[in-house]
């Protein structure tokens, strides 16, 4: 038996709605994780489910005999131990509540080592001299620890509402455009996104803040009325939640993002962990749940809170699954001959129409329809009126300052260059969806498109390869751009090949791909003609959409375009440039 890892999660996770001691240990020869990214129910490890008593080790047995003994010995509690499987092969997870944090910790260490020495947890056992000593002084240090309480918000500390935002793609979005409904409706809202602290919209603490200690910072602040709170797989896994209950949730989607990593390997058990916020909505509350994806749709399962589905399916009345949820009285956000629409029950209410929101790009960007449809869950959720919603969401611009890196357009001459976080394959395909429609409107009939790509070492090989894959097929030219700052334990060298392998697998030729040394000299040498005349006659001006993966050197991206010239894209004022269809429709306010 070897330890993993002993670590305390200061609130609501994926084992339990309050705080709590993970130990993790591995008994057995070393292996790691193989198999499939979304297994078959036969394989499917559900994360915070208890393993009953007869289908656990001896070894763990005995750990959770020790911290039952400790921890009523020493006031921790009684109940709530619990054994839980990993999908690492041979690795068991122990869980326990906690109200002392050094206390607690020594009660996970004495419980281990006193199993790991063959020491009997019964009261009445005979224990030699050695184990009687051993025994007292795991006591001895126990009864002396501190107990530090945990730093998670209970509902009785906490003076504003909060909406929870998660999921793989969309989530800094959503928490932007809830954020911006709630300000245009004149409420103080304090955010937290992966750029940073925000206060009424504007900057008060960049860095990512998406864990647990951005939301201590905007729920100790003052001057809000209401917390919007975008929240990261890696906060819920490392140090749990940083509050009891939210009033709202939003969870986007699931898709592959940040496995093999923290022992998540799997589409359903990352679904598991996110699915936390969504989990700790207040059974007055409301989960906004993508009635799209299956993994998110089956959340509504195990929410305590009142359930609003979106989806931006165009079949008539929706999926099966919202139309069920509807008949039964549910709330659901969908896409209704080119409008947003809430439907409560028989109730229809219209939103916007989603072409004149400027965030779809003229409908192009399919993934901003869903998100607009989440925020308007979101922001509805909280008590914001449709009127609210309807204009926080046709005033919001996917801008640098408003948006920043989140499909930020640029014009260059005849070139369009899109910035954009993008960061895993349903990412990069959401933008070439995008790219494509711009390339056969505002960039001049079928002009070719560049995807300049790359992103953080830690995502798994498949990933990567996807990337490229994806790029590989849909664009016309590929270039990689190295991300040095985010190898994350690997090299630079093994992330840019398991790139290429994608791009070869998707069709493209390794030899005619470049590799940059970062995103600046990327973006530069495209612009300035390393993808050749491309047969307009124009040489570096000629009509082209450039795509970047944009994750490490934002602001160096963004000086660059305005030192060359190009200037930011209005959406709303050259809308029917970008969209050339949408020129024969009137404008709708």
């Amino acid at each position: 038996m070897r330890l993993v890892e002993i670590r305390l999660l200061e609130g609501p996770n994926v084992y339990r709605l309050e705080p709590v001691v993970k130990i993790e240990v591995s008994i057995g020869r070393r292996r790691t994780w193989y198999g499939q990214r979304d297994p078959g129910r036969h394989a499917l490890v559900l994360l915070g489910a208890n393993v009953p008593v007869h289908e656990r080790p001896d070894p763990i047995a005995a750990i959770v005999a020790w911290v039952r003994r400790l921890r009523v010995d020493h006031g921790e509690g009684r109940g709530g131990v619990a054994v839980h499987r990993s999908s690492d092969p041979g690795h068991w997870i122990v869980t326990f509540p906690w109200t002392g944090e050094e206390r607690a910790r020594l009660v996970a260490e004495a419980a281990l080592a006193l199993a790991e020495r063959d020491v009997s947890p019964s009261r009445t056992a005979q224990l030699t001299g050695a184990q009687a000593r051993l025994v007292a002084r795991w006591s001895e240090r126990i009864g002396e620890a501190r107990t530090s309480p945990p730093t998670w918000i209970r509902d009785a500390d906490r003076r504003v509402p909060i909406v929870s935002i998660s999921g793989t793609n969309g989530k800094s979005t959503v928490t932007r455009l809830i954020t911006h409904i709630l300000v245009l409706a004149g409420r103080h809202v304090g955010t937290t996104t992966s750029d940073g602290v925000l206060v009424d919209e504007r900057m008060v603490d960049p860095g990512d803040w998406t864990g647990p200690g951005g939301a201590h910072t905007v729920l100790a602040r003052s001057d809000i009325d209401v917390a919007v709170l975008e929240t990261a797989r890696g906060g819920i896994v490392l140090r749990g939640m940083g509050y009891e209950s939210n009033d709202a949730s939003v969870l986007t989607n699931v898709s592959s993002d940040h496995l093999d990593l923290h022992g998540i390997h799997t589409l359903p058990e990352l679904a598991e962990v996110k699915a936390t916020v969504a989990r700790i909505t207040k059974p007055d509350g409301w989960a906004v749940l993508n009635g799209d994806d299956p993994l998110v749709t089956a959340v509504a399962r195990r929410v305590r809170a009142r359930v609003a589905l979106f989806s931006t399916d165009r079949a008539d009345g929706g999926s099966p699954t919202i139309r069920r949820h509807v008949a039964a009285g549910g709330r659901a956000y969908l896409l209704r001959q080119g409008w947003l629409v809430e439907v409560h029950g028989s109730k229809v209410t219209r939103i916007a129409e989603a072409a004149h929101i400027p965030i779809t790009i003229g409908g192009l960007a399919r993934h901003n329809v869903a998100n607009a449809l989440a925020a308007a869950g979101g922001a509805r959720g909280l008590g914001a009126t449709i009127e609210e919603v309807r204009q926080g969401l046709l005033d919001f611009r996917p801008s640098a300052e408003r948006s920043p890196g989140r499909l930020n357009l640029f014009r260059l001459g005849h070139r369009l260059v899109i910035v954009d976080f993008a960061h895993n394959e349903a990412g990069i395909a959401a933008i070439l969806d995008v790219a494509e429609g711009l390339a056969a409107g505002g960039a001049g009939r079928t002009a070719p498109i560049t995807a300049i790509i790359g992103t953080a070492g830690d995502r798994p090989d498949d990933t990567l390869r996807g990337i490229g894959r994806i790029a590989a097929q849909r664009a016309q030219r590929v270039a990689i751009k190295e991300t040095r700052e985010y190898l994350r334990g690997r090299t630079a060298a093994t992330v840019v090949g398991e790139i290429l392998a994608g791009v070869v697998a998707g069709g493209g030729v390794a030899g005619d791909v470049p590799v940059y040394e970062s995103e600046t000299v990327a973006l530069r040498a495209e612009l300035n003609g390393a993808a050749g005349p491309g047969g307009h006659g124009r040489g570096a001006d000629a009509p082209r959409v450039i795509v970047l993966m944009c994750h490490e050197d934002r602001d160096g991206v963004f000086r660059l375009l305005k030192d060359l010239g190009a200037r930011p894209v209005d959406v709303t004022e050259e809308l029917t440039t970008l969209v050339p269809r949408l020129q024969e429709r009137p404008r709708r306010s």
